[in-house]
């Protein structure tokens, strides 16, 4: 089933903008026939505009009351909850996600929409002891202004609120520019914003790709920016960010993640955890496994299994519930991935499944690509088990010992999300201790991140400021108020107070 294109325009300061001559089309990744709508390529002046209407509202949205602006996510949860069927099939239609995940992640953004209000009632900061008996000491949270928030197509819907949920309800203002492969989405999350009743200049939008994301991370009236991404263009906005003294940049940028099996594991649950953890959304999930470590006691038999449970995999249409999962969002991953499965081979893998480009009927209007599994021995200069690829590209990795697998999963510039295989409370916490990583799972497999938790890595994957739950310490800043009972002065440290005597 498909719909009227959607016209796209921009959102700035409570108004839509009618859309100019420029303009870029956003198709299906099923059947790139299908164009799903079409947009505005944003500009640097747009982008400008947009920050001003933000920096405008701020004022009047920061002294709202906290109670009062998180009742705005109250509203908005309760039309979420309505929408949840249209916006997951908009999702599905726009970034071939199944329809399943897609309504799954509809739940996650409402999830994270419960959560922000349910913080509307909770303190804002705590009361600390002072060395002189007469003043009261306190640490609050205060809003830092303008964010720029900055997201991905495969997560359209749920990251964005991870990041404007926390962002809104502390008081900030933001300035909201989805991925250009799914701007249906990112516009239909405003849609909502606005009838939930957020005021005008709070929640604006700017359609486009890098130039546009750029200008805003040029636009000195922006206090923070949330990015979740590649490392290049993280890398690119920390670079641009260090002009500004104050500027809060939250990046989440990929990772090479893994699922580590151990030999005292239960094989059917460790396959299990494995072809989710590689294979759900077409291993396009930044937590995606890339990597699954298993210990050579195990390996013949667990290859064997997961080989033939990769095989059976159904890859096809993402609004057949019958599909595990859909194709690879455009031409150019499904290019990188084989390209990297071509590097596997060339680097000695043994191919288990040979994943290839699916052009039969049923297939041949979209990037569909089946999954690549493949066993590679671990070496220092293995390109194959260290880069990000971001599709259905596994390697199956032998170990000898645990140690072993703790080096092995460290050897990669990236440290985001991990899933240890065992039965063993020792092994476990070996794993924790010395791996490098963010999020760490047990007997699960390493993507299914829950809201309340925060979101983000080491190295390559993220910068120190997590998002979800996580970010609202980038979003705010904390003060000291100390406020004197007495009526004379008395100082901390045995300081004297004697103007007279000095």
């Amino acid at each position: 089933m498909s719909a009227a294109p959607i016209t796209g325009k921009h959102y700035l300061a409570g108004r839509w903008a009618a859309p100019g001559p420029d303009t870029f089309a956003s198709r299906s990744p099923a059947n790139r026939n299908e164009v799903v709508g079409v947009f505005p390529r944003g500009s640097a002046a747009v982008a400008n505009d947009a920050v001003a209407a933000a920096k405008s509202a701020y004022p009047a949205w920061r002294r709202t009351s906290r109670i009062h602006r998180a009742e705005c996510f109250d509203k908005l949860a309760r039309i979420i909850d309505r929408e949840t069927d249209n916006l997951a099939h908009l999702m599905a239609r726009e970034c071939g996600k199944t329809l399943g995940e897609c309504r799954a992640e509809v739940i996650e953004g409402l999830h994270m929409v419960q959560y922000v209000f349910g913080t509307g009632r909770m303190p804002v900061g705590h009361i600390v002891a002072s060395e002189i008996a007469e003043k009261d000491a306190f640490v609050r949270r205060k809003p830092k202004g303008v964010v720029a928030v900055i997201t991905p197509w495969n997560f359209p819907f749920a990251v964005p609120l991870w990041m404007l949920g926390p962002s809104l309800v502390e008081g900030n203002t933001v300035v909201f520019k989805p991925s250009e492969d799914t701007p249906g989405v990112g516009q239909r999350i405003v849609e909502l914003f606005i009838e939930a009743g957020f005021p005008s200049g709070t929640v604006n939008l700017v359609h486009g790709e890098g130039p546009v994301g750029e200008a805003l991370v040029r636009n000195s009236g922006v206090s923070v920016v949330l990015f979740t991404g590649s490392y290049d263009v993280g890398r690119r906005i920390q670079q641009l960010s260090a002009d500004f003294p104050d500027r809060i940049v939250a990046a989440e940028m990929g990772s090479k993640s893994a699922v580590i099996v151990c030999e005292d594991c239960k094989l059917d649950l460790a396959v299990s955890a494995a072809i989710l953890s590689a294979f759900k959304t077409s291993g396009q999930r930044c937590v995606s496994a890339g990597r699954i470590l298993v210990a050579e006691r195990v390996f013949d038999e667990f290859a064997k299994r997961y080989a033939a449970t990769a095989k059976r995999l159904r890859v096809g249409d993402p609004l057949d519930a019958n599909s595990f999962t859909g194709p690879v969002i455009n031409e150019t991953a499904a290019e990188k991935v084989l390209g990297y499965n071509a590097l596997a081979k060339e680097e000695g893998a043994e191919i288990l499944v040979p994943g290839e480009r699916m052009t039969d009927k049923a297939h041949k209007d979209g990037f569909y690509l089946a999954p690549f599994v493949y066993r590679m021995e671990y070496g220092p200069k293995v390109r194959t088990i260290r880069e990000e690829v971001f599709g259905p590209h596994v390697a199956l990795i032998p170990f000898a010992t645990n140690e072993d697998a703790v080096k092995i999963y460290n050897d990669t510039e990236y440290g985001l999300s991990l899933a240890v295989i065992t039965e063993n409370y020792r092994t476990m916490r070996l794993f924790r201790e010395e791996c490098e990583f963010g999020m760490g799972y047990v007997n699960l497999p390493c993507i299914g991140a829950e809201v309340h938790l925060p979101f983000g890595g080491v190295k390559k994957s993220g910068n120190g400021h997590p998002s979800a739950a996580g970010l609202v310490d980038t979003v705010t800043h904390k003060v000291s108020w100390t406020v004197n009972h007495g009526t004379e002065i008395k100082m901390a440290q045995g300081l004297s107070a004697d103007i007279e005597g000095h």
